[in-house]
């Protein structure tokens, strides 16, 4: 029943973002030492393909979409699916890497 019910989860996620934009948020924390703690937040805006019912059903058939925050892999299968990104790559696949490196070369550079 679980399976069935994450399938449906899956279609559904897909149908909604079908042909609109949605944004992609991921936070940040970096601790080190005695350090006090630095957080951020990363944001991109994605815009779906318009998605036939074919191209659902393919999509979570593969089943890709399952272990994923999103629903869907944008460095996997899923990358058919995004017509259009706005900001950093990387954040939609899981982590803002060029934001992080950038704020621990910072974080890092200060005493403590």
């Amino acid at each position: 029943s679980s399976g069935i019910n994450a399938e449906y989860g899956a279609l559904t996620m897909m149908r909604r973002l079908s042909g609109r934009w949605h944004t992609v948020v991921t936070g940040v924390c970096c601790c080190h030492g005695n350090r006090p703690e630095r957080t951020f937040h990363s944001e991109t805006e994605v815009l779906f393909r318009e998605l036939t019912e074919d191209v659902i059903s393919w999509y979570v058939g593969t089943g890709e979409p399952f272990d994923k925050a999103g629903g869907y892999g944008i460095q996997g299968k899923g990358a058919v699916l995004v017509e259009k990104v706005s900001g950093c790559y990387s954040n939609v696949v899981g982590l803002p890497g060029s934001e992080l490196m950038v704020q621990l070369r910072d974080y890092l550079s200060k005493e403590e």
